[in-house]
């Protein structure tokens, strides 16, 4: 049975990861430097909302196959190593590429040149060729591969059976290695140079941001026309494939779509008119729809109701939830303002939709949680996402 360790194993890409890993055929850890979050793993609880994971993980510790640890000398008895470390922006949106490169230094003590490195986080071009220099100024020469995460969160454990995966790697005995590690997922695998990969990663996210971009400017040509986009929508996508994919309007964020639009302007030397324009559209959502509400109510005489903190629906991560730049927004421009989730354990101010329906005098969905279409209320709703049905006109 080979050992696997994964670094940054407890979050949102490396945990479902180690279960799937571990449900498949191998010994696996996930190193993590949060001390509470591997105490919530060991004791057989997941630390986030994610499809089927609970009751995998309670069958992985109890079989033996996972465990998670603060402790980095497990990686010495490891025969494959990955990497999955997240890669921020700082406050002036320049991204980091030392986040990965720190987490390698503080493996290279343990690690050994007969094994696997698998890069996993998405990274800016060029940082799995300097990962690889790092080692090799240690006097480190594993095979180092990029394969880029490529699940949807929330459905992780379904999609890592399912996806196809990307390897980057310049060596032959790297790909064999990877595509053998993969291969007992059940996926498909295609090959190509590592800094190919790095970019194939980039560009499928930012694709998605630009899309979601493209349909919330529709939906303010749209709405600034009195016209409702969600019909309009309906009309593009009837039986029409080469338009299938035109999302609807809503608060498109994350910890990657956003992020990675900006790797990929700094990658490009800011030459890159069309990301920036879809940062602004996305980003500038919040605002606008509370420009569009002060049109029709006085917003300093309301108390206002925000339904869902999460950055998107069935989900319990608020990682750059634009919830939370709206409620920034209306702390300045309202009476008040409440901010409900069913999901979110995390943030300690949240209070219950009863609260938020019974004091609240207008309501505007944030995150799309399906239980709030069951809301029954005579107060208005502001719904860009087309929640109830009712189209998202403003």
């Amino acid at each position: 049975m080979q050992k696997i360790v994964i670094v940054g194993g407890g979050g949102h890409v490396g945990l479902p990861l180690a279960l799937v890993l571990a449900d498949s055929g191998f010994e696996v850890v996930s190193l993590d430097i949060s001390a509470e979050t591997v105490s919530t793993i060991n004791s057989g609880r997941m630390p986030f909302a994610e499809e089927g994971a609970q009751e995998l993980l309670l069958n992985s510790l109890k079989k033996e196959t996972f465990r998670a640890t603060t402790d980095h000398q497990v990686i010495e008895t490891a025969e494959i190593v990955i990497i999955v470390i997240g890669t921020p922006v700082d406050e002036h949106l320049n991204p980091d590429p030392n986040a990965v490169v720190n987490a390698v230094s503080a493996c290279i003590p343990y690690m050994k040149s007969s094994q696997l490195v698998i890069l996993r986080s998405t990274v800016f071009p060029g940082v799995t060729q300097r990962v690889k220099g790092l080692l090799a100024d240690a006097g480190l020469f594993p095979e180092v591969t990029f394969c880029p995460e490529r699940i949807l969160e929330g459905h992780a454990l379904k999609e890592l059976k399912e996806l196809p995966q990307i390897i980057g790697a310049n060596s032959e005995i790297a790909v064999e290695r990877a595509i053998s590690l993969f291969s007992a997922l059940g996926v498909k695998t295609i090959t190509v140079t590592p800094e190919e990969a790095e970019l194939a990663k980039l560009f499928t996210n930012v694709w998605r941001y630009i899309k979601f971009a493209a349909a919330n400017q529709f939906w303010l040509m749209s709405n600034e026309a009195g016209l409702d986009f969600s019909r309009i929508r309906d009309a593009v996508i009837f039986d029409y494939p080469r338009a299938s994919d035109l999302p609807n309007a809503g608060f498109s964020a994350g910890p990657c779509l956003f992020k990675d639009t900006m790797q990929l302007a700094a990658f490009s030397n800011n030459n890159f008119g069309l990301g920036h324009s879809a940062m602004m559209v996305n980003e500038g959502l919040p605002l606008y729809v509370v420009s569009k509400i002060e049109e029709k109510h006085n917003l300093k005489e309301m108390k206002v109701g925000i339904l869902g903190a999460a950055f998107k629906g069935e989900s319990d991560d608020i990682r750059s939830s634009l919830s939370y730049k709206l409620k920034k927004i209306l702390e300045f421009k309202s009476k008040g303002v409440l901010m409900t989730d069913p999901f979110v354990t995390v943030d300690q101010k949240l209070v219950s939709l009863e609260k938020t329906l019974a004091e609240c005098d207008i309501l505007i969905v944030g995150a799309p949680h399906m239980i709030y279409k069951e809301v029954v209320t005579n107060k208005p709703v502001v719904d860009i996402w087309n929640l109830f049905g009712n189209g998202n006109k403003i």
